[in-house]
This record gives C-alpha cells, sequence and structure tokens, in this order.
C-alpha cells in the first residue's frame, strides 16, 4: 500500500469508476466521486477522505483514530454526514466509498 495520500484516493477512484455508475468530479474545488445523478459521496481534503455515510458506517468511521466530522470550512459549521478519515486508515477508503454510494442509492 502506498503512502501517498493522493496515490490511495487515486485507487479508490479507478475502482468506482470501474465498477459502479459514478464519475470523477468536484465540488466546493475539492476533487470528489459523483454518482449517475451528479450527487457528491466521496472527497479527498487536505490528505484524507471524506465520506457522506449512514448509519452503522457513520458511526464505524468516526470511531477510527483521528475521524472527524467534515467541517471544510473550519468555522464551526460542520456537515454532520460526512466524516473526515484521515490517511492512517487509507485500507478502510473503498469500504467507505461504497458504503456511501449505496447510501445514495437507497435515497433515489
Amino acid at each position: 500500500m502506498s503512502t501517498d495520500p493522493r496515490a490511495e484516493y487515486d485507487a479508490v477512484v479507478t475502482e468506482m469508476t470501474a465498477s459502479a455508475p459514478v464519475i470523477s468530479s468536484k465540488m466546493f474545488g475539492m476533487p470528489c466521486l459523483k454518482n449517475d445523478l451528479g450527487k457528491a459521496f466521496a472527497g479527498f481534503f487536505r490528505d484524507a477522505m471524506v465520506f457522506k455515510l449512514d448509519a452503522p458506517e457513520h458511526a464505524a468511521a468516526l470511531a477510527l483514530s483521528g475521524a472527524q466530522i467534515f467541517d471544510p470550512s473550519g468555522g464551526g459549521h460542520p456537515m454532520k454526514a460526512w466524516v473526515v478519515v484521515p490517511v492512517e486508515h487509507a485500507a478502510r477508503w473503498q469500504e467507505f466509498a461504497e458504503a456511501a454510494h449505496r447510501a445514495l442509492d437507497k435515497k433515489r
């Protein structure tokens, strides 16, 4: 496994775009993954990945050391469904990306 956060993110992008109706895009200038309806479910932010998760994956992600609720501005306006998962847990990024994608599909 690479220790380069961007390489780890790119590997998730490659897998997700090859195996699901997913596109690589941008959201607020951040590289992200969107479903076929254009809704973002994961992204790359400050050498970590962020995921829009439902229970129980949301709690599992938050339980990881260094994980936190995503507050992109740092101004106390968290996006509560989104969890930042640091690169130390890159081995789980694919799992969380798939869970986030499934969660969007359930809401169609």
